[in-house]
């Protein structure tokens, strides 16, 4: 038996899926652990190219069971829709591949409604909010104002307790914030419409992953965003609501007992961020815009074009650490094969001196960016397969990451499709 976490080491949107995609035929199961429908994989394989929220990125594998643990914000409209999408591209999913905890918490259609009035009355105030309702669902599951999808089976029973909580929250839509209350017949709506098609999939997890670790099956934890939007370790506010760190994996699969043997860190070969907050690196201009079109760096949930800069190695090295990465894959590589130069921020300044810490969050504003400049290999290697094969320029720029972070890195892509990949 042996056990993996996919995390992301920066921001989000490091290319998790598409490393999930790549290995998990190595893998039994592979569990999506944490967040919501408010972030996207992107996957590109012999099916198309996919844009993934909910769906775990092994479903493409005919032998692997896909999971959606109970720590998963669990929007049953955003899954319909998205079931739906992959299935008319001839992906084959059922209750024997595909299976959801029935104890993963249910969000309701007002999180959605709460999360855009919250970001209106903020104006540019703003914390990025992808409007998905993540920050209202994780307030009421801590305020136990939320419901299991399980008690979905008993359809009586779910609006007996799901009424109560639904009167609450008009309570907020009305007073705070002037807008329409739910009602009873909206509810129903959408139970009918979304919610009952998720039943046949709910499944008790903790049985099921007792029976996969007696049967010794491999595991793969797929996380959402990276480890500085972590609600406890990430730029406090401008983070999501959920653990996006590795050793929460266990517990929002719903197995806490299970180990976990490796934590793949993703990286992209640059820096990438989606939505507010501090980012010391971040380029703007010209540069900034001929970097986002090579790398085509916008959203996959929000299509929002993504800030960019050049890879921050300290808040790299944080990543690694908060993550407890055990191996790198660094993703994009590929997309820096036009600069002569290739820039690196190696150290912040802050009160005039210069430091390889990633410092409190609220000093993230004042910091600037200390650079160097490596060699570039101004030459396509979307084709090579063997590290060996690579530029020496390309070569040095790998070692030099894994020098600077302390982590090996075993896995470069050099392209979005499942194969180009070079794996030391």
């Amino acid at each position: 038996m042996s056990n993996c976490a996919i995390v992301g080491i920066n921001w989000g949107d490091e290319g998790k899926g598409r490393m999930v995609d790549l290995i998990s035929s190595d893998y039994d199961i592979v569990v999506r652990y944490q967040g919501g429908g408010n972030a996207g994989h992107t996957v590109i394989n012999e099916y198309g190219k996919f844009s993934l929220h909910l769906l775990p990125s092994g479903i493409f594998r005919k032998d692997v069971i896909s999971v959606i643990g109970n720590g998963v914000a669990l929007d049953p409209e955003s899954l319909v829709t998205e079931i739906d999408y992959v299935r008319e591209k001839g992906i084959e999913l059922s209750p024997q591949n595909l299976k959801i905890s029935d104890r993963a918490s249910l969000l309701m259609p007002w999180h959605k409604e709460l999360d855009c009035l919250e970001e209106q009355r903020l104006k540019d105030k703003a914390y990025g909010s992808t409007k998905q309702g993540i920050a209202p669902f994780y307030s009421d599951k801590f305020q136990k104002k939320t419901m299991l999808a399980g008690e979905l089976r008993d359809e009586k029973s779910f609006f007996d307790r799901v009424t109560p909580i639904m009167e609450w929250k008009n309570l907020t839509l009305k007073n705070v914030y002037g807008a329409e209350p739910f009602t009873y017949e909206k509810l129903k709506a959408w139970y009918d419409t979304y919610a009952s098609r998720i039943i046949p999939y709910l499944t008790d997890t903790e049985e099921f992953f007792d029976s996969a670790m007696t049967e010794q099956k491999n595991i793969l934890f797929e996380a959402q965003l990276g480890a500085l939007r972590d609600i406890d370790f990430g730029i406090v506010p401008y983070t999501t609501s959920s653990s996006t760190i590795a050793s929460y994996a266990p517990i929002g699969a719903g197995a806490p007992a299970m180990k976990i043997d490796r934590v793949l860190g993703v990286v992209k070969a640059y820096s990438t961020c989606v939505g507010e907050g501090p980012f010391v690196c971040e380029w703007s201009g010209d540069k900034a815009e001929r970097l986002r079109e090579e790398g085509m760096e916008y959203g996959a949930k929000t299509g929002r074009p993504r800030r960019v800069g050049p890879l921050d190695i300290v808040a790299t090295r944080y990543g690694v650490k908060a993550q407890g990465a055990t191996e790198l894959a660094v993703t994009k590589m590929d997309i820096l094969s036009f600069m002569d130069e290739i820039p690196v921020c190696v150290r912040y300044e802050l009160d005039g001196k210069e430091s390889d810490r990633f410092p409190f969050p609220s000093r993230l504003d004042d910091a600037k960016p200390v650079t160097e400049y490596l060699k570039g290999w101004k030459t396509d290697i979307s084709g090579i397969r063997r590290f060996e094969d690579l530029p020496k320029e390309a070569r040095d720029y790998i070692l030099y990451i894994e020098d600077k972070v302390g982590c090996f890195v075993k896995y470069i892509s050099v392209g979005a499709e499942r194969d180009a990949i070079i794996i030391r």
